[in-house]
């Protein structure tokens, strides 16, 4: 009796270890048969480890998108680099640094997933199903452009033969694999390990190249296709944006969830999109695209504009130009004005969704306002 009574005391005291799971194995085998006899020890154990997850509540596995910032934030505080990434070149930074840690932790079977790409071609969507190496060959092909104005090797064989288009190229690029793969000894694609590398390394060398370059580059003129040039810093900030998108779109094939860029990163990104509309629509107009300026055809009207207001930290309020690029835009000849959220503006500028779906419950001229979210999604291309 006694030495039942002995062996109830010692296992009761180590329930507090038990619960904390500090207990040797043999211990830990020896507490559980007890509790299986034993009620009054097994109420005190459930109490105990209720009150454990009250002092240390579940957290999940995935670390906060802010964490790598954080971190890089304290130590260059710390100790400034030698030679720091140029503010322009920060997103497209992160933004590649995000996507290899998704891609790192992916397995096998997960990059075998389909992968669907949207975009606007006029004002039809337009999709396109690949793989998850398919939508790095095709960050990689458009990187190129850029790379390739920095005097770095391009990753499409022939390049100076073709079109400066995104999509031009990158066809070029998943045929040029597709050739490669069926000229190996091997049946089977390029292991995930080698695209990514291949990704990341070509990603890390245009960074590295614009870091020891500073601003002396930030102006290069980067073509994107026969009507369109970028100055460096603009294309950079293209790429961090493309960048995340497809990361989206990889992240959404394997049911894994995505964080948009950091704040200072996404408002920069909002930013620059949002100046470049009333320039993209004048185009659109010219184009045959968007209806005439409203002077034309009511001579006498005053020049309009819409206010665009996106929600978020990252987001902000504007005031933009309709009927010419550079008129007047202010509360007075306001006629429309649009709502987003911050991450449904980048959407739709992304070509991810439809204008007269986010043109819904707009306030105001319906045709303004659908005619300018066109011009947002006509940003977007494959």
């Amino acid at each position: 009796m006694s030495s039942d009574f002995d062996g109830h005391s010692r296992l009761e005291q180590l329930l507090g270890a038990w619960a904390l799971g500090a207990c040797s194995t043999e211990e830990t085998a020896e507490v559980d048969e007890h509790l299986a006899r034993c009620p009054s020890c097994a109420d005190e154990a459930a109490r105990l480890r209720t009150s454990l997850e009250l002092l240390h509540p579940h957290m999940g596995l995935d670390l906060a998108p802010t964490l790598r910032a954080e971190v890089l934030g304290s130590c260059l505080s710390a100790r400034p680099p030698q030679i720091a990434v140029p503010d322009y070149a920060q997103p497209y930074d992160a933004e590649t640094a995000r996507l290899g840690s998704l891609l790192a932790d992916m397995s096998d079977d997960e990059w075998k997933s389909p992968v669907q790409l949207e975009w606007f071609e006029g004002d039809d969507p337009a999709t396109h199903s690949t793989s998850v190496s398919g939508v790095l060959h095709h960050l990689l092909a458009v990187d190129g452009s850029v790379s390739r104005s920095l005097g770095l090797p391009d990753p499409v064989r022939g390049a100076q033969d073709l079109s400066s288009d995104p999509e031009a190229r990158t066809r070029a690029l998943w045929e040029q694999t597709e050739q490669d793969r069926t000229a190996s000894d091997t049946s089977g694609d390029e292991s995930p390990e080698s695209v990514r590398r291949a990704w990341r390394d070509h990603a890390y060398e245009l960074i590295r190249t614009c870091s020891f370059s500073g601003n002396g580059v930030a102006d290069i003129a980067v073509p994107y296709g026969d009507d369109v040039v970028l100055p460096l810093r603009l294309a950079l900030l293209d790429r961090a944006f493309e960048t995340w998108i497809h990361a989206t779109d990889i992240a959404d094939a394997v049911d894994y969830p995505y964080p948009p860029p950091v704040p200072e990163h996404l408002r920069t990104l909002i930013g620059v999109a949002v100046q470049m509309l009333p320039a993209i629509l004048a185009a659109r107009r010219q184009a045959g695209l968007a209806s005439p300026p409203l002077s034309r055809t009511q001579p006498g009207a005053a020049p309009r504009s819409v206010r665009l207001e996106i929600e978020g930290e990252s987001g902000g309020d504007w005031y933009l130009p309709v009927d010419d690029a550079d008129g007047p835009a202010g509360p007075d000849n306001c006629v429309s004005h649009i709502v987003l959220p911050e991450v449904e503006f980048c959407r739709v500028a992304a070509g991810h969704l439809a204008p007269r779906e986010a043109a819904r419950n707009q306030q105001g001229d319906p045709t303004a306002a659908v005619e300018l979210l066109y011009a947002m999604a006509s940003m977007s291309r494959l």
